[in-house]
């Protein structure tokens, strides 16, 4: 097992990482908000047109897991190995349930909070994010892995936003469970601030009901000089609107204030915060900026780049650590036999490259990724688009590049393999484009190599500013932003 990290990023399986790397007792504060078992697919905005996926691309966009060999082999291991009254209940509710997809979450999620168990120190809490089609299932398993005792509240997340007409109430929040490991465990009492009413109240004198220690007592509002009310297990906090500056397009981002919220009623300053699911990394940005330490785990290289990226343009270039990622060309050539998706996902990143959407069509069928920037007065967007192939490589790619990319400012093709001769002549032949911004010249087509981009190469374009827009860009983070509490 190793030593302990801490403010490192990990990419691969959660499961698997927790075993290998993450000590017993190591950890202060877990928070998780795995895929829920509601059928959505959260692949919409990434995943490739058509194909057979990897199982890591669909673990990592797709809401559910299925019961397959995967699933049927931890299933097993739960009831032969696991704790005695998990592998009774896990046992039980497979004879209810049977071998579908609930049961396959069930147990792919039973397997994981056994470790998360482990890795939580004695005054540890742990915060589930689920929604109402698993949070009954999950408390059971919950139960049985910390003990009922140690459940200590259902919080609902509330928030607004606009909904369709549906034959049913409107849905507006999500369930977070919360465990602690024992019962000497870390909180701090938080103080929401006061509604309106109650501020007009107070500044009336009415007097208000507070406990202090054991017996309820009235005191004034002056007297107390209270900066708040106790919060509860109701959170209303605002979902992240389309246009808030916070929301980076990640479909399953959840708000800074929340995790906020979380991060300061349970934990310390210097404190361990672990995200095993971590997406677009909001629980990351909250401890960093709440001065804890971190670490995140996440199955796909996507989500691995928007947090560096979110990481850098909230708090500048900290240094990051990056478990699991290619170092060198055996790594990259190890990465794309094994899964030649997350080769794609991780090779736009090494240039800052977003994967385009599902829909592809037209000029854009071909095309892997695209960097947009804006390059003169008028405002427009401009793109270069990127094609990356991990095999064998020819003249003709470099074609049909130029082919897609004619109405684009640049054409930009990675490869794993060196190109040969005809493949740079081609590229070459095609010609400049023009910066209007810039007054210079760059290559039309350019074609770099996985080995020259782990050397440190970039392409050769109009410089990415402020104005770049390859991916939203999260603003600056401070300590007087997001939701004020007091302790």
């Amino acid at each position: 097992m190793d030593k302990l990290k801490t403010n490192v990023l990990y990419y691969g399986d959660n499961l698997k990482i927790l075993r290998e790397h993450i000590p017993d007792n190591s950890i202060d504060l877990i928070y998780l908000d795995p895929p829920f078992n509601s059928k959505k697919d959260y692949n919409i905005l990434f995943k490739e047109n058509g194909g057979v996926e990897s199982e890591a691309q669909i673990k990592a966009f797709t809401d559910t897991w299925h019961w397959t060999q995967s699933a049927q082999n931890t299933y097993h291991d739960i009831v032969t190995t696991g704790p005695l009254k998990v592998g009774q209940l896990i046992g039980a509710l497979h004879d209810a349930i049977g071998q579908n997809d609930v049961m396959a979450y069930l147990v792919m999620m039973t397997a994981r909070l056994i470790e998360l168990h482990r890795v939580l120190k004695p005054t540890g809490s742990l915060y589930l994010h689920c929604d109402p089609t698993m949070s009954h299932y999950i408390k059971l398993v919950l139960d049985q892995i910390f003990g009922v005792g140690n459940f200590k509240n259902e919080i609902i997340w509330h928030y607004r936003r606009w909904t369709a007409p549906a034959k049913r109430f409107q849905r507006l929040h999500d369930i977070l469970l919360f465990y602690t490991k024992g019962t000497n465990y870390t909180f701090n009492q938080l103080l929401i601030p006061y509604t309106e009413g109650s501020v007009e109240r107070k500044m009336q004198g009415v007097l208000h009901r507070f406990k202090r220690g054991e017996e309820p007592v009235f005191v004034s509002n002056k007297e107390l000089q209270a900066e708040g009310v106790l919060a509860n297990d109701v959170f209303q906090i605002p979902f992240v609107a389309p246009s808030a500056k916070e929301r980076l397009a990640y479909p399953t981002q959840k708000p800074l204030a929340l995790l906020e919220r979380i991060i300061k009623a349970s934990s310390k300053e210097g404190d361990v915060v672990l995200d095993p699911f971590c997406g677009c990394g909001t629980t990351i940005v909250a401890a960093q900026k709440l001065n804890r330490r971190w670490i995140g785990i996440d199955i796909t290289h996507l989500a691995i780049t928007l947090m560096k990226n979110r990481i850098q343009d909230s708090f500048g270039n900290i240094p990051i650590e990056v478990i699991g990622e290619p170092e060198d060309l055996a790594g990259a050539r190890a990465l794309a036999h094994q899964d030649r998706y997350q080769f794609q996902y991780w090779a736009l990143g090494l240039i800052k490259a977003r994967p385009l959407g599902e829909k592809k069509k037209g000029a854009d069928k071909g095309i892997d990724g695209v960097i947009q920037f804006i390059d003169d007065a008028s405002g427009k967007a401009k793109r270069a688009v990127v094609q990356v192939k991990s095999g064998h490589v020819s003249v003709n790619a470099v074609r049909e590049l130029k082919a897609v990319a004619v109405h684009d400012a640049l054409g930009i093709f990675i490869t794993l393999e060196p190109p040969t001769q005809p493949m740079l002549t081609e590229a070459v032949s095609t010609g400049i484009y023009h910066s209007p911004g810039w007054d210079k010249d760059y290559p039309k087509i350019q074609i770099l190599t996985i080995e020259e981009l782990l050397q440190g190469k970039t392409v050769d374009m109009p410089p990415l500013t402020q104005t770049g827009i390859t991916f939203a860009k999260a603003p600056k983070v401070s300590t007087e932003e997001g939701e004020q509490l007091s302790m």
